[in-house]
């Protein structure tokens, strides 16, 4: 096959694939999944993978690969729906990239070019930290009420206190902004007395203040006596510092959480309360499995918890379950049309969820928010005994056994 041959073969697979028509899956009541993934590595344009060129490519060979497209955030920008992707070369580093459908569901396509982000501020890192990141993955976008929309996301740096270890590494909190997600200046990262991943901003300020959703931990990986999902107000988001931080949302032993939790997307606001997803892990014989919950929290004091359903909310599925770091479900992006920001959302206003398996292709799963309130405000939650699971679920038998011998 020559370069004209292979060329318009691969470019006639691509086309194929980006305009493939996704179907819905009918659901549990609360979400439908689709049929196929909505952003795959093949995803990624061939102008990014493939050297055009006869002259210097003359067998049209893939030059620069993509491994994996996985854990983006998500927006509304005028009618198009738009993901920030977390994108994995073949080289191992991850970088951003905006893919816009006009549906949600489907044909999804990457803009041309990466996100350029520029490094923090030089000076603006962590003391015993060099600036530039040798990674950075899962941005979190916020539509704040400043009128900036930011990205938040984990930027990683070797641990320079262990050179002897090639994998020991430190995790801390970048912060971005942005008027049109293509041109965006990069704020100092955040400041705390712990290593910070999964962190989320707020989308309206908190008694005058930018607030965080943190998550604490000991070190890259394990969350230590990181104590679940914290929270924290800002001063200022240009010189962002953690001084004071408490957790509102806990990890309990033997649950879907044990071992750690992080907020995903940052919440809707709904006339019922802040509507929250989030993921938790707990350790199996496979390794760590990682699933999705929800909780809501009140309208006047976005730290209170007032409603959180025992056990997951999403676990993988099929196909879900296989990949680079398998058993893992992760989100940190959702859409709900009918409104932007910290805009009050309302019961019939459909919400996008998307979702990322195994650290290897990114989903979508609808529902809307009525759908989300009644599953959080009306689902039992989790006692942490055995004893009381049962009666929980013996409550419920005897309820419909009671209605049903009335008909």
């Amino acid at each position: 096959m020559n370069f004209e041959e292979r060329k318009a073969l691969i470019e006639a697979q691509y086309e194929a694939l980006i305009s493939r028509r996704n179907t819905p899956i009918e659901g549990n009541g609360i979400i439908n999944r689709y049929e196929y993934p909505i952003v795959t590595a093949a995803h990624a344009p061939l102008l990014w993978r493939y050297d055009y060129n006869p002259e210097t490519n003359p067998f049209f060979m893939e030059r620069i690969g993509v491994n994996a497209t996985f854990n983006a955030g998500a927006i509304k920008w005028g009618d198009k729906y738009v993901v920030v992707v977390r994108v994995e070369g073949d080289d191992r580093k991850s970088f951003f990239a905006v893919a816009e459908s006009p549906n949600g569901i489907d044909n999804f396509r990457f803009w041309n070019h990466p996100i350029t982000l520029p490094e923090a501020p030089e000076g603006s890192c962590l003391p015993g930290l060099d600036a530039p990141a040798t990674n950075v993955y899962d941005m979190r976008l916020t539509r704040h009420e400043d009128g900036w929309i930011y990205g938040l996301f984990c930027v990683e740096r070797h641990d320079d206190s262990q050179p002897g270890d090639l994998s020991a590494a430190t995790a801390t909190c970048g912060i971005a902004r942005t008027k049109d997600l293509v041109n965006w200046e990069r704020l100092p990262d955040l400041r705390s007395n712990s290593q910070q991943r999964n962190v989320v901003l707020h989308p309206e300020f908190v008694d005058g203040k930018y607030a965080l959703y943190t998550r604490p931990q000991d070190g890259f990986i394990d969350a230590g006596s990181g104590g679940g999902i914290g929270w924290a107000l800002i001063d200022d988001i240009t010189h962002a510092e953690v001084k004071e931080e408490k957790i509102i949302n806990a990890r309990h032993y033997h649950t879907i959480m044990e071992v750690k939790n992080g907020e995903g997307p940052h919440p809707f606001k709904t006339p019922k309360g802040w509507l929250h997803l989030a993921h938790g892990v707990r350790g199996c014989a496979s390794g760590l499995r990682y699933v999705l919950y929800m909780y809501m929290t009140a309208l006047d004091d976005p730290t209170r918890v007032i409603a959180q359903p025992g056990g997951a909310f999403m676990v993988p599925k099929d196909e879900e379950y296989i990949g680079d770091v398998m058993n893992v479900l992760f989100a940190n992006g959702w859409i709900a049309d009918g409104g932007t920001g910290a805009d009050m959302h309302q019961t019939d206003d459909k919400v996008f969820i998307y979702y990322a398996s195994s650290d290897t292709r990114l989903h979508v799963a609808t529902s809307t928010i009525g759908q989300l309130v009644d599953y959080c405000m009306n689902t039992p939650s989790d006692k942490f005994t055995t004893g009381d699971s049962v009666k929980t679920r013996n409550r419920l038998i005897d309820r419909n056994l009671a209605f049903l011998n009335q008909q």
